[in-house]
């Protein structure tokens, strides 16, 4: 599922993968690394995200002495939980046409 704005993805399963593995990590820079995207494409899509959204989804702390790093926000945590639901439950109502869909592939 995507949610578009104009041309661009506000949300879609990509920034979704991205944010879940911000949470895991709480980092942009292991998050990219653990779903095998490079550090500039995370972080335009953080920034994406953050701007499409009326409340950031990440905070991130610049780097200092303990170093920086990411974390959700209580909208990143609630976008991701929203998402997820709205997906199992598409699945779940439509998984007779996903068989059917599936049959269709080599």
């Amino acid at each position: 599922m995507r949610i578009m704005s104009g041309e661009t993805v506000s949300v879609g399963p990509g920034k979704i993968a991205l944010l879940e593995a911000i949470r895991d990590t709480r980092s942009i820079t292991a998050a990219a690394k653990s779903i095998r995207m490079s550090y500039r494409r995370a972080w335009m899509l953080v920034d994406e995200l953050n701007a499409a959204l009326k409340k950031p989804a990440v905070h991130s702390a610049k780097g200092g002495e303990h170093g920086g790093g990411s974390e959700l926000t209580a909208v990143g945590e609630s976008l991701v939980g929203v998402y997820r639901r709205i997906e199992e439950r598409a699945t779940k109502a439509c998984a007779e046409d996903i068989r059917a869909l599936v049959k269709l592939v080599r």
